[in-house]
């Protein structure tokens, strides 16, 4: 709990209670409407000039819907209030409204506004420390305002208006951007001169935002802006809002991703838990509590890749999606839009001018990132008309992965039947291969110690084949075909797959998931078993890949990678070659690397492997 001193440093005087604030901030615009609900104050002061009140107020019965209020200054630049739902001055007058408290604007009108933004303490700081003991910890990064400047005039014109507040009020609250609020209190106290407003203030204006451009006028993202907008419309507790709004946001971006992707395990809860860990790591490196969009974007680049990134962008950006209005009420309005920038906007004749914000947050900047945008339906279109159907091949990085993949599965096969073939002995004068616990528990009572001998491993594993989807659809891996090795250290491989024409991620470049597969190594030549009339009797993908592996096996032990045990029907298929079947689940291995394996590319020709690098995003 602060000290009594701090509290008292907020009471200007029996009168008037100071709230330090921070512009663009949900955790802050929670604090105001806190304080302005739990107290009973008949007057709300806020930080803007008269001039603004009434189309201010208006703007703001208009919420959700965004809408900025603008005043021209000359030819090149205007300065402009965000009606902002996250916005702490927004959220009083809009809580004031409410509540039938009278509101009084305390800003000084000015021809030409110089806006003055400032570094603070993470807001979120409100969550566990007092209003009065966060602004006292932000007293040591506050600068004094310069002598002369229009920031030392405001604030002499604000302590002068607050002396006449309180001639008509009993119980006032003062909103006070928080590098304001000492030099209030001194100017409030020592009685200083103060100029008078200027004349010749242009009249105010409203005007929509596009919603492209929402990011550049709203505090919060837009996609946790419109949470709050969606808990207020429910009357809902939002008050960690903004770090359940990203792991809300995280959740919608996955649901698009996966929609889109038409894959439901890639983004799992473990590599969820791995993003936020490596968020929170991020923002605290940037001496910041709550992250920001670069954050989760550099995040999201890091453990889903591009694709991810990109979708996370779009999933922050949309405030519609979520908030309380329709497509019909958000384009129904008669107000004329206004597209933003950093500092900047186009008005609706299409002049350029530099807006300054009368509520500034944090400064803003510009911040690279290097992110592979989706190809637009038109350049896919074009891709897939240039396609040549009589030019194949594999990308070889992913070539080596899926053949390292498939020795140690191989290897752990040769391990399995080994095992299988062991025998328990008693115990003499060697150990063997071990001491084997079942028999030697089973003759506890005669004291007797047994070891096992595994002899050593007849044959060769030649074939391995996985299943990853079963049931395979026919419908989704509709493409099915038969490769031969480029080289001795490739397997001749058979596989159903997505078909890679309807995801071309580049010029010449089509990405496919495996269903099923099956590796014969060493290669050799063997007929199409999808257009072999021998393998007719088999009535799905899975038994075709299977009677395909059996009948080309030199072997007599096939490896069946599946996350299923091998059904009645496939171990009659295997007896009816004289063959068996050795179960391997796939859940013995990673999801990650699973999924990571499944994904491949298809090029158009060799040519094609000279820039496939460029499109192709290793994981």
């Amino acid at each position: 709990m602060p000290s009594p001193a701090v509290e008292e440093a907020l009471r200007l005087s029996p009168h008037i209670t100071m709230l330090p604030i921070v512009h663009a901030n949900g955790d802050m615009a929670q604090e105001v409407r806190e304080t302005l609900t739990a107290g009973r104050y008949d007057c709300l002061a806020v930080p803007l000039s008269p001039s603004l009140q009434d189309a201010v107020e208006a703007a703001v019965s208009a919420l959700p819907f965004v809408s900025v209020v603008t005043v021209r200054e000359n030819e090149t630049e205007a300065n402009y209030v965000p009606i902002d739902p996250c916005q702490p001055v927004i959220m009083s007058i809009r809580v004031a409204t409410a509540e039938g408290v009278d509101r009084a604007y305390l800003d000084r009108d000015v021809r030409s506004y110089e806006p003055d933004p400032t570094h603070a303490p993470d807001p979120y700081l409100l969550k566990s420390v007092s209003a009065a003991a966060y602004a006292a910890a932000s007293l040591t990064v506050l600068a004094p305002p310069a002598e002369g400047s229009q920031r030392e005039s405001r604030i002499a014109w604000i302590a002068f208006r607050l002396h006449e507040l309180e001639l008509d009020y009993h119980d006032i609250l003062c909103l006070c951007p928080v590098q304001d609020w000492p030099y209030v209190r001194d100017a409030y106290r020592e009685r200083k001169s103060y100029m008078p407003e200027e004349p010749g203030v242009s009249a105010p204006q409203t005007f929509g935002v596009t919603e492209a451009s929402l990011y550049f006028v709203l505090g919060e993202l837009p996609f946790i802006t419109a949470l709050y907008e969606q808990r207020r419309a429910q009357a809902r507790s939002d008050r960690h809002l903004s770090i359940d709004g990203v792991k809300e946001l995280l959740l919608e971006t996955r649901s698009r991703w996966t929609a889109e992707r038409k894959e439901h395990d890639w983004m799992s809860p473990y590599r969820l838990q791995i993003f936020l860990k490596y968020v929170r790591n991020l923002a605290l490196l940037d001496r910041r509590l709550t992250p920001d969009l670069y954050t989760l974007v550099t995040a999201a680049q890091q453990i889903g890749g591009d694709g991810f990134a990109v979708t996370l962008i779009e999933t922050a950006k949309d405030y519609r999606g979520v908030a309380v209005l329709s497509r019909e009420e958000w384009s129904g309005t008669s107000l004329e839009s206004l597209s933003f920038g950093l500092e900047e906007a186009e008005l609706p004749d299409g002049a350029r001018v530099r807006m300054k914000n009368r509520l500034p947050g944090p400064p803003r900047a510009w911040r690279t990132l290097h992110l592979r945008p989706k190809p637009t339906p038109m350049k896919r279109k074009d891709w897939a008309q240039r396609w040549n159907p009589l030019g194949q091949c594999s990308w070889p990085p992913e070539d080596a992965r899926i053949e390292s993949f498939n020795l140690h599965v191989r290897e752990q096969a040769k391990a399995l039947l080994g095992a299988d073939l062991a025998r328990a002995e008693k115990f003499t004068t060697s150990i063997r291969d071990g001491i084997d616990l079942r028999e030697t528990l089973r003759h506890w009572h005669k004291k007797e110690l047994y070891v096992k001998e595994i002899p050593p491993t007849r044959g060769n594993i030649e074939v391995v084949v996985f299943l990853f989807d079963t049931p395979a659809d026919p419908g989704k891996y509709s493409w099915r075909a038969t490769w031969f090795a480029e080289h001795r250290e490739e397997s001749t491989l058979c596989f159903y797959a997505t078909p890679f024409g309807e995801n071309l991620v580049g010029p010449g470049i089509g990405e496919a998931v495996y269903g099923g597969a099956m590796f014969l190594f060493p290669p050799r030549p063997i007929l199409d078993i999808w257009s072999d009339p021998r393998l007719a009797f088999a009535g799905t993908m899975e038994e075709r890949l299977l009677a395909g592996a059996l009948m080309h096996s030199r072997e007599p032990h096939i490896v069946v990678v599946s996350p299923v045990l091998p059904t009645s029907r496939w171990r009659r298929l295997a007896r009816t070659f004289h063959k068996r079947l050795i179960p391997i689940p796939l859940s013995r291995f990673s999801r990650q690397t699973v999924d990571r394996l499944r994904r491949f590319h298809v090029l158009n020709g060799h040519d094609v492997r000279s820039y496939a690098a460029r499109f192709i995003q290793e994981l």
